[in-house]
């Protein structure tokens, strides 16, 4: 694909004295000068909610953005496609990719779920070609279940009576063709809000698509909503959607459309000097993968766990630990956290803190657990907050594996 990079995180994003794009023997990305900058300015306009990536100056390098615990697909505005994959130990890009989408598919309310990962390991497509892709697979399952209709209200000046006539419009508008009437009235139609999100999605992708196949489904299906209009207020026409019953076949689909059209990929982000961009916060998606694995394993978790106060009465400062296992007569609380741990220097005092807390407010809870990804570095750590036998409360430093799909050290 013309134009289109993967990066790792902690690879870096630099300015190219050619003036062209390439990757170097390091996998970090050079970049023209005015792409650079307009990728800073994104980034800075965006660092008080969020730093997707990190200003920072590296000796033969210069002036660099590194990835750091943002992954997912930016699109500048001559079309290059830059996409920023998870850093695992042992996982080369195309496992990394594929991880990605693993991840993705385990968040609650996404799209992702119904992708067929069989589809994605024969296929060498740009993430963003793959996320289209996902979104027309859903699609073509739609219109082969039929597209809804739904009583549309249009008001027209006609040569007959239809409807309702709208007495002040006739008069403003037929006061010399008095053989005209102003009407209201109703028909059975496929354009409802709905549909019209749907095509303009199709139309904002068909601009983003480089994919000759995703180009070619697209006009096919661009033909089936020939007849129905473009929204014309985004945010306003996704207000009003009800998927109740009869519209249940659309859920999927319109979260797809929420994801393209609103940017919806759980990272907001503000400014116009980048044409699109789909990032994902890697804590939030090793904390949605590791509370997958645990369920899948049969434990009985609930994640960002709601009900507990550091201060009580009046309730402040709500608690809410990633991950809370019941067991039977004890409750096991863990927090992930997307970072590399090389040593015990690399554990944070804030985490220690955070997790002690959570072990004193949660009853019968004698372990808490800091869960890490895995790495070459894997070292054994135990804490005891408290030693007393009736007051007893450990912290084990838990590492998982995401090659392997598994816990380096059990959950006790």
């Amino acid at each position: 694909m013309k134009n289109s990079f993967s990066i790792l995180e902690y690879r870096s994003i630099y300015i190219n004295d050619k003036n062209t794009y390439e990757l170097d023997s390091q996998k970090n990305l050079a970049l023209p000068k005015k792409v650079f900058d307009d990728l800073k300015q994104f980034v800075l306009k965006n660092s008080e909610q969020t730093l997707f990536l990190k200003p920072s100056y590296k000796k033969g390098l210069g002036e660099t953005l590194q990835a750091q615990n943002y992954v997912g697909v930016i699109q500048t505005k001559d079309g290059t496609t830059i996409e920023i994959l998870p850093k695992v130990e042992n996982v080369d890009e195309d496992e990394a990719k594929i991880l990605l989408i693993q991840m993705l598919k385990t968040l609650n309310k996404s799209p992702f779920k119904n992708f067929n990962m069989a589809h994605l390991r024969s296929s060498k497509m740009p993430l963003l070609e793959i996320f289209i892709t996902m979104f027309l697979d859903e699609l073509a399952q739609l219109i082969k279940k039929g597209l809804k209709s739904d009583y549309i209200t249009k008001e027209e000046n006609l040569k007959f009576l239809k409807g309702k006539l709208k007495i002040n419009q006739q008069i403003k508008k037929n006061y010399i063709h008095k053989e005209n009437f102003f009407v209201e009235y109703q028909e059975f139609l496929s354009d409802r809000v709905e549909n019209k999100l749907i095509k303009t999605t199709l139309e904002f992708l068909y601009k983003k698509a480089r994919s000759n196949k995703n180009q070619q489904r697209i006009r096919e299906f661009l033909f089936v909503f020939d007849n129905i209009n473009k929204s014309q207020n985004i945010k306003n026409d996704f207000s009003k959607i009800k998927l109740d019953r009869q519209m249940k076949d659309y859920e999927k689909t319109l979260l797809w459309c929420k994801t393209f059209l609103l940017k919806n990929s759980f990272t907001p982000y503000k400014g116009n000097e980048i044409a699109f961009a789909l990032l994902f916060d890697m804590n939030l998606l090793f904390e949605s993968y590791v509370g997958y694995y645990l369920k899948k394993n049969g434990y009985n978790i609930s994640l960002q766990d709601r009900g507990k106060y550091l201060v009580e009465e009046p309730n402040k400062f709500a608690l809410r630990p990633d991950i809370v296992i019941q067991k039977e007569n004890e409750q096991l609380v863990a927090d992930t956290k997307w970072k590399i741990i090389k040593d015990e220097k690399d554990i944070s005092q804030t985490d220690m803190y955070q997790l002690y807390a959570y072990g004193t407010k949660y009853q019968n809870c004698s372990k808490v657990y800091l869960i890490y990804p895995h790495n070459d570095n894997y070292i054994d750590l135990e804490y005891w907050y408290q030693i007393e036998e009736e007051n007893k409360l450990i912290l084990n430093i838990l590492f998982f594996d995401l090659k392997k799909n598994l816990f380096i050290n059990n959950i006790e």
